[in-house]
């Protein structure tokens, strides 16, 4: 049981069903001219897998827990780092949408990709590691508070992301921190973004900060002005 004004963190390994994929090709694919989502198609060196098995097995995935006397906060530093599950502990409510089976589809850019949770993505969406693992640390803050990070150097550019999640004592909330590092002598281009999945109904509601005041879309072909839209999007004059 957390105390009030306690943060906790652990590790478990926790069993979750699951649709394994198939190994990697073993030879390097070169996409540059497939289009993905907008963006170039391109993997290389990473290796591509183009298969999801049908059968449901029972696997084991380390897990690691973040806990307040309001909040728990499950992250999986083998699927890409992602936030696979966020409770609401004063009423038991999933506040992110909860998958409870690992079922992966071929929609990442090589390949597996799942649903559910808090995605984050770079240097382009459904970044290319997201269903591979990352490397991670725990942290203990003096002010009482406690940080995961997780980080990871991608292999298509050779820049690094590191990423904190914090929480609080008595806060009913979690501090996600995002870093970029270009640790090449060229300029780099990247997106990055958390993509939460939400189970919605007719009382959900998105609420953007007063900071939000453009609109893109998985790349970086169009922009629109936010709450407004003016000029041409995507050849559509608003």
């Amino acid at each position: 049981m957390t105390q009030q004004g306690e943060v906790k963190v652990w590790e478990e390994l926790i069993e979750i069903p699951t649709y394994e994929v198939g190994e990697p090709d073993k030879n390097p694919m070169f996409l540059e001219k497939r289009v993905y989502q907008g963006s170039s198609g391109r993997v290389y060196p990473h290796p591509v897998i183009d298969k999801i098995y049908d059968d449901k097995v029972m696997k084991p995935y380390q897990m690691v827990y973040l806990e307040n006397e309001y909040v728990q906060i499950q992250m999986m530093p083998q699927i890409g780092g992602r936030i696979y599950r966020a409770i609401d502990k004063t009423n038991n409510y999933d506040f992110v949408y909860h998958n409870q089976v690992i079922k992966p589809a071929l929609v990442g850019l090589i390949g597996p990709w799942i649903s559910g949770g808090i995605e984050f993505n770079w240097p382009q969406h459904h970044r290319p590691n997201t269903y591979g693992p990352v490397e991670y640390s725990i942290e203990a803050n003096e002010d009482g508070s406690k940080t995961v990070w997780v980080g990871e150097i991608d292999r298509m550019y050779g820049t690094k992301v590191t990423t904190g999640f914090t929480l609080y004592p008595g806060k009913a909330y979690l501090e996600i921190h995002a870093q970029m590092y270009n640790r090449t002598s060229e300029p780099q281009t990247f997106l990055w973004w958390a993509n939460p999945a939400l189970a919605a109904n007719n009382h959900s509601q998105s609420v953007f900060p007063p900071d939000v005041h453009a609109v893109f879309d998985h790349g970086k072909r169009d922009v629109s002005k936010f709450p407004i839209a003016t000029g041409t999007y995507y050849k559509m004059d608003y």
